[in-house]
């Protein structure tokens, strides 16, 4: 199915990995495996084996469409460093994501190999540091003490380290909301996955991504509430403050998922202008 839609979208198919969190919503999926036996899968069943399976026709990007994959456990890490191309973070601090970088990038180098490395974050940029925090404030404002401690308890049920450290990172207190100067933690009240938010004026959120760019991220996954209108605002008036390298890995392509998520990566100019299908 990958090596069919590669062939289909001309070479520019990504593929993130994953491995899953909450235990109880995979066995509603079928998947009953515990966290160490998802990170790798071998199968040898009753009626359906697969050995040394091979694709009639290949992807279009050689040997394989770019494999993306997050995770904060040891064995998942252990597994990005061994097979795959990207590995993403959510949006910790700065000091943790260059610690978390320099983990895997160790067990790469071992393995004789070197990754992509990623952030997923959101957004939140207006005119003045003043207007960002009051649209940071008013995303959360309905939002009662008693949503919060639900959403907390489920999270802490999950067996994701990764939800762990974003739940860690304000225990769901809303005075400690702003975890890094300008990273604000309000998603991850209520919201699982990357619930921390870049916040401040436009020269501010500039620096910050700057700030990630210089610990060695090269791949930026943006989105924001609403979705539309703070690409909008990102566009006009983040974009052009921020380096042209920089620019470079946040310009192609620019992809849109129905969460109004935005994922840039390394691609040219050139690449991204080719047809979605070969003209007959």
């Amino acid at each position: 199915m990958a090596a069919t839609f590669d062939r289909l979208s001309n070479g520019r198919v990504l593929l993130n990995l994953v491995t899953g969190g909450d235990e109880q919503e995979l066995k509603g999926d079928g998947v009953y495996e515990d966290h160490a036996s998802r990170e790798s899968f071998t199968f040898h069943g009753e009626r359906l084996s697969v050995d040394d399976a091979k694709l009639l026709y290949p992807p279009i990007q050689a040997p394989y469409p770019p494999l993306w994959f997050g995770g904060s456990s040891e064995d998942a890490i252990e597994l990005a460093a061994e097979q795959v191309d990207t590995y993403l973070t959510w949006g910790e601090p700065p000091a943790a994501v260059k610690e978390k970088i320099a983990v895997v990038k160790a067990k790469a180098d071992a393995k004789g190999r070197q990754l992509n490395y990623g952030i997923r974050l959101h957004v939140i940029v207006r005119e003045t540091n003043e207007q960002a925090w009051q649209a940071a404030n008013e995303l959360i404002q309905y939002v009662d003490d008693a949503t919060i401690a639900a959403a907390q308890k489920k999270f802490k049920q999950m067996d994701s380290v990764g939800q762990r450290r974003m739940a860690e990172l304000h225990n769901g207190d809303r005075s400690k909301l702003e975890v890094s100067p300008n990273l604000w933690a309000g998603v991850g009240l209520v919201r699982g996955g990357a619930g921390t938010a870049l916040v401040g004026d436009p020269q501010t959120v500039a620096d910050r991504i700057q700030e990630y760019a210089d610990l060695g991220i090269n791949t930026f996954i943006f989105s924001g509430y609403p979705h539309l209108e703070e690409s909008i605002r990102f566009a006009e008036l983040v974009f052009p403050l921020l380096p042209l390298e920089t620019r470079k890995k946040l310009t192609q392509p620019n992809l849109t998922g129905p969460f109004g998520e935005i994922v840039a990566n390394n691609y040219t100019p050139e690449e991204n202008k080719k047809p979605l299908q070969e003209p007959a």
